[in-house]
């Protein structure tokens, strides 16, 4: 007999305006599965994307559609093939993980395999705004050794100077979450050479990555919306040198964790990111970041309130998720 399945979605209210180029919000949404065994309770969260066609009623109903098949003892690696990667898989697979560090005794962490996780640094967010704006914000984050700056296309060359001015031995990386095009591409990334950015996230639509074919001396191109879970890494040869693991695009901690390795073997960086989100989705994001290069998980660093339990961050410093928040 398996688990008691129920889901739920939660508002949480962001911290100020989140601008990336898509559109702004002051809210988030998630979607949390919740198992009870035996007087056990375990949880997964998901954010779902519309830019992947997910919205929270849908995610909700197909979590509830595998109740029945949870309850009689569906596991985590048969939740693999019969659901595909997306948020709902994300939540359902971490509660799971959830679930078996609970009953065993034993951390998620040490079920991954990982004996000796260590605490991480996260890069933290610089919403899309003005150059004036994004400049002060820089400047303000003293305490936060590697932003990521929001880009969006017009208006970004002067993003740049601003901040770079503002922060001049500060470690920057960018994000242009599809922003710009194929025109934009060579003057935008000489710009970022200029302001000594490490790494470019998802510069073009996904649909366009053949733009980034024969590209030389860049800063490390990232691959995000172009990736998600194993199926999509051979596409990315020859385009991108990273590529950003998150759970909900992956379906899930399960999936990471093989993308991860796939990624080695084929000499891409790993980048580790998530939506905009809770603590929940944090700390299964966390054991996959153990082997990242760069960690993106400051998502509950842009909310205005947490959960009980949340990841403890000391600045960009976070450390190891407590048993009574997950794993």
């Amino acid at each position: 007999m398996g688990p008691v399945l129920t889901a739920r979605a939660e508002t949480w209210p962001t911290r100020g305006t989140f601008r990336i180029a898509r559109g702004s919000r002051t809210q988030i949404t998630v979607v949390v599965a919740t198992f009870e065994l035996e007087g056990i309770i375990a949880r997964g969260e998901c954010v779902p994307y519309p830019r992947y066609g997910e919205t929270v009623d849908g995610v909700i109903k197909d979590i509830m559609s595998l109740a029945n098949q949870i309850s009689d003892g569906l596991t985590r690696e048969e939740l693999q093939s019969i659901m595909s990667p997306g948020a709902a898989r994300n939540a359902l697979d971490c509660a799971f993980w959830d679930l078996e560090a609970k009953i065993s005794g034993k951390s998620a962490f040490e079920l991954a395999g990982i004996t000796n996780p260590t605490e991480l640094v996260t890069a933290y967010t610089i919403s899309l705004d003005t150059p004036d704006a994004m400049a002060k914000a820089a400047h303000e984050a003293h305490d936060k050794p590697l932003l990521k700056l929001k880009l969006g296309g017009e208006g970004d060359f002067e993003r740049l100077k601003a901040i770079r001015v503002a922060v001049p031995e500060k470690r920057l990386i960018v994000d242009a979450n599809e922003g710009w095009s194929g025109d934009q591409l060579k003057p935008y990334i000489d710009a970022c050479i200029d302001a000594n950015i490490e790494l470019i996230e998802q510069p073009l639509p996904a649909d366009c990555d053949d733009d980034l074919l024969g590209l030389e001396n860049t800063p490390v191109i990232c691959a995000d919306e172009s990736a998600h879970g194993l199926a999509t890494l051979a596409q990315l040869a020859g385009k991108y040198q990273s590529i950003n693991i998150k759970l909900d695009k992956t379906g899930g901690l399960t999936e990471a964790l093989k993308v991860a390795t796939k990624a080695n073997e084929m000499g891409l960086e790993i980048m580790v990111g998530c939506m905009l989100a809770t603590s929940l989705g944090m700390a299964p994001a966390m054991v996959v970041a153990q082997s990242a290069k760069v960690v993106d998980l400051d998502g509950p660093l842009l909310l205005a309130k947490d959960r009980e339990n949340a990841v403890h961050y000391e600045g960009s410093l976070m450390h190891l998720p407590s048993p009574d928040l997950w794993g």
